[in-house]
């Protein structure tokens, strides 16, 4: 299971911060995040095993994908936030790594969902 928190509120600039806890051992965890009437879009993901991570091209060099190994909880560090950040924010996680890591189809385990809203 995953407990994701964080989101809310902000202005174009500002940064905010999600994190989503994982009850058990994990392979894989990532973030998604969907837009009023977009479909489901991959934002970052973090390989449990090395520390590895990936990015969307549109939240390259403002997100940041952490995590801390003992709480076993990843992070979404959102800086130089822009309105078309504003979405519903999806942890999600699977045992083994995929190359098609950016596609939601792939991972079996998935968080409540954070909204972030972010104004002009």
């Amino acid at each position: 299971q995953l407990q994701a928190s964080g989101g809310g509120l902000a202005q174009a600039g500002d940064s905010l911060r999600l994190s989503c806890a994982a009850s058990g051992r994990t392979g894989v965890m990532g973030w998604f995040r969907q837009a009023p009437g977009k479909e489901r879009e991959f934002v970052a993901v973090l390989r449990w095993e090395n520390g590895s991570t990936r990015y969307a091209d549109s939240v390259k060099g403002r997100f940041t994908i952490s995590r801390d190994r003992a709480k076993v909880t990843v992070y979404l560090q959102m800086n130089s936030l822009k309105p078309e950040d504003t979405a519903i924010y999806y942890c999600a996680a699977r045992f083994v790594y995929t190359v098609r890591y950016y596609d939601s189809e792939q991972y079996n385990s998935w968080g409540q969902g954070t909204l972030v809203t972010v104004s002009s």
